[in-house]
C-alpha cells in the first residue's frame, strides 16, 4: 500500500481493489497491466506542483510512471521514489511491515453533520467543492436567464413582419437580421452556459461519487468481524453501489434541476400574467396538473424501484452464492436447480419492470394530453383576442414559445421530487452505514506494542459474541506462552479453540479477562502494531487474484524474493511453484481455485511466515495437508518457532504431539492441559480422543489390508 508522504504530490496506492464479487491484488512488484488496473473505481486526486500535468495524463500512464517494476528498493529506486513523494507504508526500514496512515480527509468528511438531516448532511459535503458548485449555480441562472428571451424575440420577429405594410421592406428585413442574430448569439450562448452547468455538476457529482466510494471501502476495512458475520456481502454491495449513485445524484438532478425550475417557471410565469392575465393564466393551467402527475408517478416508480432494488439484491445474491459455490453445484449435477432459482428471481424483477413501465407510460400520455389541450385553448382564445386587436401576433407566438419553452421543465418537476427524495432515502441508509460504531477501535492513547521478553498471558478471559451475550463461548481462560513454545489447543468441535485464536489480534474484544503481551494489554496498544506482531493463519486459506508471488509476499511487498523463496521452502511449496509454467509470477484463479486445499493452505503459511511476527497462530492450518508433507513443514516451523511463540489449532492429534503445552478445551474451558506425554497419562478426555484417532488409523489400514 502506498500512501502521499506530507507535503507531496504523490498518489495513494490501495493493495485491494474490489471488482464486483471478487477482489484484485495490486502489488509494487511487478508492472500493472491494462486488466490488473479495470478494479479500480475512480482515480485518485493529486495535490501539488504536477497536478494539471498528471490530471491531463491517462491513469494507467500515470501508475506507470509512478511505480517501477521491481522486486526491491534499490538506491536508485528509493531516490525516485522519495522525489515522487512515494513512502511504502507496508514496509520500513528493516523489511518489516509499518503503520499505515488514516485514509484521505474526504474520508473523514464523510462524517461530517452526524445529527442532521440527511438532506442537509449531502447538501454540506458537495458545499466541500465551492468553487464547482459556485460555476454550475451562476451557469444555471445564465443559461435560463437567456432562455427565456427567446420567445421574446420571437414574438418581436414576428411583429416585425407584420408591421410590413408601414414600414419599408429594406428596414423590415434590417430588423429581421438584427432580431435573428440576437437569437442565434443568444442560443448560442445559452447552449455554453448549458454546457457549463452540466460540466461543473457532472464534476461535483464525480468527485462526490468518489470520496463516498472511498469513505465506505475504508469503513468496511474498519468494522470488526462481529459486523461481517452479521451481514450479507451482497447488501453491502447495494449500499456502496446503488444507494450511493442515489446520493450522488442529488446535485445535478434535484438542486441544480430547483434553481431552473424556480427561474423558468417564476419568471415565465410573471412575463405571462403581465402581458395579458387572462390567456397567462390560461397559458399556465397545464403547470399544476403537469406537476402532480409528474410528482406522483416519481414518487410511484421511485417506490418500486426500491422493491425492484430488493429483488435485484436477491438476484445478486443468488448468483454470487452460485459463482462461490460453483464446484458444489456441478459435483452434485444441480444446475437445473440453480437455474430454477436464478429464473425465479429474474421472473420476479422483471414484472416488477413491467409495471414500472405501465406507470411510465399512462402518465406520460396523461401529461402530454394535458399540455396539448392548455395549448390549443389558448391558441383558441388568442386567436381570438388577435381578432379583436386586443394583442397581437407577436405577443400570441410569445405565450406558445413560453408554453413550449416551460413544458419539459415542468414535467421534470418529478424528477425533481424523485431525486430529492431518493437522495434522502438512500443518503438514510448510506450514512447510517457510514456512522455505524466500530465495535474494535484503539484506545484514546494507544501507544504501540513493544515486544522485549515475547509472553504472551491469557488472565481469566470470558467471550460471548455479539448478539448472544447470555451464551459465553470461552469461561475463565488462563494460560501463559514464552518466547520459543508452542501451545496446541485442542479439543472437540464448536468448543471454542478458533475463538481463542481470534481474541488475540483483537479481531474480537474479551468480554472479561485480559490478554497481555509482555505485560501489555492488548487492548491499550495501536491495532496496526499489534496486528503486525501476531500473525493468523486461517482454515480458509484465501488467495487474491494475482499471482503467487504477490499473494506470498501480501504482507510485505516489498520484500526480496530469497526471502519469499525461503518461506516457501519452509511451507514446502518451493518445488512446487518451480513447476509451474511461469514460477513465482503465475497468477492463480480467483479465491486459488486453480490450486489444490493442501497448495492454498501451504501458500497461506508460508505468507504468514514472512511477516516474522512474534505471535504466529495455525488455526487447522494443516487439516487439508497430507501426512509427511505435515511432518516436512513441523520440521521447518521449529526453526521458525524458536524466537516467537506459536500457538497450534489442530483436531489431528499428530499436529501437537510436540507441543510444549497442550491445552484441551471443551464447553469453552481449558479442562485439561500438559504435554503430550502428561495428558496421556492422565488417561482422561485427550487420551480418549488419541485412541479413537489411533484405533480409526489402524481399522482404516486393516481394512486396506483385507481388501487387497
Amino acid at each position: 500500500m502506498l500512501v502521499p508522504a506530507p507535503g507531496t504530490h504523490a498518489a495513494r496506492l490501495v493493495l485491494i481493489i474490489p471488482r464486483s464479487a471478487a477482489a484484485m491484488t495490486i502489488c509494487p512488484r511487478t508492472p500493472f497491466s491494462q486488466a490488473e488496473l479495470t478494479g479500480f473505481l475512480a482515480p485518485p486526486q493529486f495535490n501539488g506542483p504536477e497536478h494539471n500535468k498528471m490530471k491531463s495524463q491517462p491513469w494507467l500512464t500515470v501508475l506507470q510512471q509512478l511505480l517501477v517494476p521491481v522486486s526491491r528498493p534499490t538506491a536508485s529506486t528509493k531516490l525516485k521514489q522519495t522525489a515522487l513523494g512515494i513512502t511504502p507504508v507496508n514496509s520500513h526500514a528493516d523489511g518489516g511491515p509499518t503503520n499505515p496512515r488514516n485514509s484521505f480527509a474526504h474520508v473523514e468528511a464523510a462524517g461530517w453533520g452526524q445529527g442532521l438531516s440527511t438532506l442537509t448532511r449531502i447538501t454540506r459535503m458537495n458545499l466541500r467543492h465551492p468553487w464547482q458548485v459556485a460555476f454550475a449555480i451562476g451557469s444555471t441562472f445564465i443559461a435560463a436567464t437567456l432562455q427565456l428571451l427567446i420567445p421574446v424575440l420571437l414574438g418581436r420577429a414576428v411583429d416585425q413582419v407584420r408591421s410590413g405594410g408601414s414600414i419599408s421592406g429594406d428596414v423590415v428585413e434590417h430588423r429581421l437580421w438584427i432580431t435573428a442574430l440576437l437569437l442565434l448569439t443568444i442560443s448560442v450562448l445559452r447552449g455554453l452556459f448549458t454546457l457549463a452547468q452540466n460540466y461543473f455538476a457532472e464534476s461535483i457529482r464525480h468527485h462526490f461519487a468518489y470520496e463516498l466510494r472511498l469513505a465506505c471501502y475504508e469503513k468496511i476495512q474498519r468494522l470488526s468481524f462481529s459486523f461481517h458475520d452479521q451481514g450479507h456481502s451482497a447488501d453491502l454491495i447495494t449500499i456502496c453501489m446503488l444507494d450511493l449513485e442515489g446520493v450522488c445524484w442529488y446535485f445535478s438532478s434535484a438542486l441544480i434541476r430547483a434553481v431552473l425550475l424556480a427561474m423558468l417557471i417564476g419568471i415565465g410565469a410573471y412575463i405571462l400574467l403581465s402581458a395579458d392575465l387572462a390567456l397567462g393564466a390560461l397559458a399556465l393551467s397545464f403547470v399544476p396538473f403537469v406537476a402532480w402527475r409528474s410528482s406522483r408517478t416519481q414518487l410511484k416508480l421511485r417506490a418500486t424501484w426500491f422493491e425492484l432494488q430488493g429483488r435485484l439484491s436477491v438476484l445478486s445474491r443468488v448468483m454470487e452464492e452460485n459463482l462461490c459455490g460453483i464446484r458444489v453445484v456441478r459435483a452434485f449435477a444441480a444446475q437445473a436447480y440453480e437455474m430454477l432459482k436464478f429464473e425465479r428471481a429474474s421472473k420476479s424483477a422483471l414484472a416488477l419492470a413491467w409495471e414500472r413501465v405501465d406507470i411510465y407510460a399512462r402518465d406520460t400520455s396523461a401529461m402530454t394530453f394535458s399540455f396539448l389541450f392548455a395549448m390549443g385553448l389558448v391558441l383558441w382564445i388568442g386567436g381570438n383576442k388577435v381578432i379583436a386587436g386586443e394583442i397581437s401576433v407577436g405577443n400570441l407566438a410569445t405565450f406558445l414559445t413560453f408554453m413550449t419553452v416551460l413544458q419539459m421543465p415542468v414535467r421534470q418537476i418529478g424528477l425533481m421530487v424523485n431525486a430529492f427524495a431518493r437522495a434522502s432515502t438512500c443518503g438514510s441508509r448510506l450514512f447510517g452505514f457510514l456512522d455505524l460504531d466500530v465495535a474494535i477501535k484503539e484506545a484514546p492513547h494507544a501507544r504501540p506494542l513493544e515486544i522485549s521478553e515475547g509472553t504472551m498471558r491469557f488472565e481469566n478471559v470470558s467471550f460471548s459474541y455479539p448478539g448472544a451475550e447470555n451464551r459465553q463461548t470461552l469461561r475463565n481462560i488462563s494460560f501463559q506462552a514464552r518466547r520459543g513454545e508452542t501451545i496446541a489447543i485442542v479439543g472437540p468441535p464448536g468448543s471454542g479453540k478458533s475463538t481463542m485464536a481470534h481474541l488475540i489480534p483483537r479481531f474480537y474484544d474479551v468480554t472479561s479477562g485480559s490478554i497481555t503481551l509482555d505485560g501489555q494489554d492488548i487492548r491499550h496498544v495501536t491495532l496496526s502494531s499489534l496486528r503486525r506482531a501476531v500473525a493468523v493463519v486461517q482454515q480458509d486459506a484465501f488467495l487474491f487474484t494475482t499471482t503467487v508471488e504477490n499473494n506470498i509476499a501480501y504482507g510485505d511487498p516489498w520484500a526480496n524474493e530469497s526471502r519469499i523463496e525461503r518461506a516457501s521452502e519452509s511451507a514446502q511449496l518451493h518445488n512446487y511453484i518451480l513447476g509451474l509454467p511461469a514460477g513465482y509470477k503465475t497468477v492463480v484463479g480467483e479465491r486459488g481455485v486453480s490450486l489444490s486445499g493442501g497448495q492454498r493452505q501451504r501458500l497461506t503459511i508460508a505468507r504468514a511466515m514472512m511477516l516474522r511476527p512474534s505471535v504466529i497462530i495455525f488455526d487447522d492450518a494443516t487439516a487439508a495437508v497430507d501426512a509427511a508433507t505435515e511432518q516436512r513443514i513441523r520440521s521447518a516451523m521449529r526453526r521458525f518457532a524458536t524466537d516467537r511463540v506459536t500457538i497450534i489449532i489442530a483436531h489431528r492429534l499428530s499436529s501437537v504431539m510436540h507441543a510444549d503445552q497442550i491445552l484441551f478445551v471443551e464447553n469453552g474451558e481449558i479442562v485439561e492441559r500438559g504435554t503430550h506425554d502428561e495428558l496421556l497419562a492422565k488417561a482422561a478426555r485427550y487420551k480418549a480422543l488419541h485412541d479413537l484417532q489411533t484405533h480409526a488409523g489402524n481399522d482404516m489400514l486393516n481394512d486396506d489390508d483385507g481388501a487387497s
